[in-house]
């Protein structure tokens, strides 16, 4: 565990969903709750503002890897928008689209000063004149307006609300959505730290990513350990009472002490990355929680999501769900998502029935090849892996099917994510 350098509350390894312990207020019950200026600035927030380059050094020799999901160095992002010409501008990105995380939205509702020092020192590192906070969650958008109430940005920070969905997000339907219009992905290149909001070099940050940052810079002493922590949704529908929890813990813990956590010790399998890393069967406790490991190992962490299977669970039903559920939250924008989305979730589908008389797994193996990087976003990407990864270790699961003899399979596969949905603590 983190332990003093956490964003989580003082002394807890992690919060077991949901989170009961009253946490410093701001704002009526009901909102969220969080820290107030006074409580933050005696932690040592909103510290003079170091030299950009000196601090954009610090964050580079900590090794500070993104948040949201593809896990890109930090500082190379940072300089990437520092270095293009123009006025750049920033965005914090909690538009959390995973079903299965919490993280950013916590982060939000109870550390939003955290959240926007690091914003305030992403500005000063990349020279940025604007900067804006952009979420779907009520109680988040309430918390950081209280807090810029409490302390006003320097530069000036505006707050956009958008609505919640899968592909919300992605950084370039951020900027569409900043820029007045829908949160709909674009078409790369230009990617935003080239044109951005308004045209402008943009650097869209991970919540997450900016409170590391704000944490590197008051306690420089611990840069690396803090770099190395990361917040991680857990849940499944077997386990323990706290079979749901938020955890903070250090790169390189093995997916089994996670799981003893939170009372998931006898998973059979877990789903990682949110959706996008795929199902995991043998041998999934020894994966260590890292990027480069988990990579190696043929899945990503993404997100930090982690969503367990029990014994009683069929990985062929949880699977199907996740189909189904990225294919109602394609943006409909690209062809090819529409019909591969489509065909990926309905034949799966078919196959999980025992519905279908040829063999549908041929189809399914060369749709989950031919598919991935096609699309304007990674929603493609992750319902072709969820199927590949199925196919590859759990074909007999797959096979068991034909007879669609699996009780959990018997009825159309909902498309709205209940299974993987976790509550905001």
């Amino acid at each position: 565990m983190t332990g003093v350098f956490s964003l989580l509350p003082e002394g807890r390894p992690g919060l077991l969903l949901p989170y009961t312990e009253p946490a410093p207020a701001i704002g009526t019950s009901g909102t969220g709750s969080g820290e107030d200026l006074a409580r933050y600035l005696a932690r040592g927030g909103y510290a003079p503002l170091p030299a950009p380059g000196r601090l954009l050094d610090r964050v580079a020799g900590a090794g500070l890897r993104g948040r949201g999901g593809a896990g890109f160095p930090a500082a190379v992002k940072l300089r990437a928008v520092r270095d293009a010409p123009g006025r750049s501008v920033v965005v914090a990105n909690g538009e959390e689209g995973e079903p299965g995380s919490v993280k950013d939205r916590w982060l939000l509702r109870h550390r939003p000063h955290l959240v926007l020092d690091g914003l305030r020192l992403a500005a000063a590192m990349t020279g940025a004149a604007r900067g804006w906070v952009y979420l779907s969650d009520s109680h988040a958008e309430q918390a950081v307006r209280r807090a810029l109430a409490e302390r006003p940005a320097e530069p000036a920070v505006e707050v956009v609300r958008t609505e919640h969905t899968y592909v919300a997000g992605e950084e370039s339907a951020v900027v569409r959505r900043v820029d007045g219009g829908p949160a709909l992905p674009t078409a790369k290149p230009p990617r935003p730290f080239e044109s951005g909001v308004g045209g402008a070099p943009t650097l869209v940050a991970n919540v997450e990513t900016l409170a590391r940052i704000a944490l590197i810079h008051s306690r420089p002493d611990a840069a690396a350990a803090v770099a190395a922590g990361h917040l991680v949704t857990l849940s499944g529908r077997g386990g323990a009472d706290g079979a749901t929890a938020l955890v903070e813990v250090s790169a390189g813990t093995r997916l089994k002490v996670l799981a003893d956590l939170a009372g998931h010790g006898a998973a059979e399998a877990v789903l990682l990355g949110g959706m996008f890393g795929g199902l995991h069967g043998d041998g999934w406790p020894d994966l260590p929680l890292d990027h480069d490991g988990l990579h190696a190992a043929g899945t990503a962490l993404g997100c930090g999501a982690l969503h367990f299977l029990h014994p009683g669970d069929c990985p062929v039903a949880v699977a199907t769900e996740a189909a189904a559920y990225l294919k109602a939250q394609s943006a409909r924008q690209c062809g090819v998502c529409v019909s591969g989305t489509g065909a990926l979730a309905t034949t799966l589908a078919a196959a999980a029935r025992g519905a279908t008389d040829d063999d549908p797994t041929g189809k399914l193996r060369r749709w989950s090849r031919q598919l991935p990087g096609r699309g304007a976003c990674g929603l493609l990407d992750a319902a072709a892996r969820v199927v590949a990864t199925l196919l590859d270790r759990f074909p007999d699961r797959v096979d068991a099917h034909r007879d669609g003899a699996c009780p959990a399979c018997a009825h159309p596969a909902p498309e709205d994510g209940r299974r993987f949905r976790v509550p905001v603590p």
